[in-house]
């Protein structure tokens, strides 16, 4: 048995009497839109930091470490027990982080408190979206959703749903409906370009 129970319990009544019954509050409501997950990430850390269990015990002093990975576990529940939220569209929005590697490539993180978050959230979502600013063969620059795992930009992406093409407009209205209602890619018509074919070829083409 919990013996945090009862505690929860009472508690989940206060906060009941105060904001009301979250069944009907929530009801009205198809999306729950989180704003950011960067600043709960933030808040997350400042709690973490003022619990007992992330100080030392011989000396009393704050544990970094200790931070750090209580910071990790309590994202991690929190961000599970929204994914079972199965009859609500959950978004999360967060800013990414550009770095350069050893070789001048750009590579995209979520910028989070701690790396257990931002390791582990891709997997726990359906849909990893980053929108960004993007140009044209024409040089006319645009707004859009990068959405498939493979793209040129190494932009974090992933669509569990199949319905989403590699750019799409940046409104999540459409992109919802989409997604919900669009043409899975696996009944879309494949056209397999064998890379080694357009090799050979592109090599017979130059020596012609």
């Amino acid at each position: 048995m919990n013996d945090d129970a009862p505690y929860s319990k009472a508690h989940y009544q206060y906060v009941c009497e105060i904001y009301g019954d979250p069944t009907q509050v929530l009801a009205k409501y198809d999306t729950i839109f989180i704003d950011s997950i960067t600043v709960a990430g933030r808040l997350c850390f400042s709690h973490c930091q003022n619990q007992p269990e992330s100080r030392s015990e011989r000396s009393g002093k704050l544990d970094t470490r200790a931070v750090y990975g209580m910071q990790g576990r309590e994202m991690m529940a929190w961000l599970t027990h929204l994914q079972h939220i199965r009859d609500k569209n959950v978004i999360f929005v967060g800013i990414l982080d550009e770095r350069s590697d050893d070789y001048g490539r750009s590579e995209y993180s979520l910028q989070i408190e701690g790396s257990k978050t931002g390791r582990e959230l891709p997997g726990i979502v359906d849909e990893v979206l980053t929108m960004t600013t993007l140009t044209s063969d024409e040089g006319v620059q645009f707004r859009a959703f990068v959405c498939h795992t493979l793209n040129k930009w190494n932009y974090p992406a992933k669509d569990r749903s199949g319905r989403l093409d590699l750019i799409e407009e940046p409104n999540l209205g459409k992109l919802l409906e989409k997604m919900s209602g669009g043409v899975a890619q696996a009944d879309r018509p494949m056209a397999f370009v064998n890379p080694t074919e357009v090799v050979i070829a592109e090599g017979e083409e130059n020596n012609a």
